[in-house]
């Protein structure tokens, strides 16, 4: 059994073609062929050398990073650097990530709009099976998981091999569990760390 699923919430990447964010142009099973592929050599290489971490800790006990590098020129960056040329480009409007969730004020370039980069890495976000079942109770989903205890629920194109700080209206919505949130308390330090970069960047829809 593998270690990692595709989580459905993911899927959207995959399948809107309006997700504000990273899309993925190629099959779902193609692309978790791809990670799988790379998880298993990560494993190998830190088993035999102590490398660092395959999954690296992310913002919660629940919540792990894989970073790999980007497989596939259709995957690009899912966020820029606002300047002085591109500002002007910026919309805003409000959003919920699926149909459970109550909607937010978000900040974006309109994907026709811009051109963003090819990315260098992604940024495989993994929840933990036991926390996408505590957040399917809270919210009234039903659905069956597979056993892995892994969950990829989101997948981020970047120019670097770290996490870059999500944005502060999810750190936001993270501590309401019932509204589509992992149930995490906000730490006002990584919340400013948060602002810090997105006062700077903007993601493209």
């Amino acid at each position: 059994m593998p270690d990692i699923a595709l989580d459905s919430f993911a899927y959207r990447q995959f399948d809107d073609p309006k997700y504000g964010g990273t899309k993925i142009e190629i099959p779902k099973q193609e692309f978790m062929s791809k990670v799988l592929e790379f998880y298993e050599q990560r494993k190998a290489i830190a088993d035999e050398f102590q490398d660092r971490p395959v999954l690296v800790d992310g913002y919660a006990p629940f919540c792990k990073h894989l970073f790999m590098p980007n497989f596939d020129d259709s995957i690009l960056d899912g966020a820029m650097e606002i300047t002085a040329e591109n500002e002007h480009l910026l919309k805003t409007a409000y959003e919920a990530r699926n149909e459970k969730e109550l909607p937010v004020l978000v900040r974006f370039f309109p994907g026709e709009s811009v051109t963003p980069p090819v990315s260098k890495y992604l940024d495989l976000i993994l929840y933990s099976r036991d926390q996408i079942l505590k957040e399917h109770r809270e919210m009234g989903i039903n659905e069956v998981l597979e056993d892995a205890p892994w969950r990829l629920i989101s997948i981020k194109g970047q120019s670097v091999p770290y996490e870059i700080p999500m944005n502060p209206i999810t750190v936001m919505r993270n501590e309401l569990i019932s509204q589509g949130g992992s149930g995490v308390p906000i730490d006002r330090k990584a919340y400013m760390k948060s602002v810090e970069y997105w006062q700077k960047h903007a993601a493209i829809h």
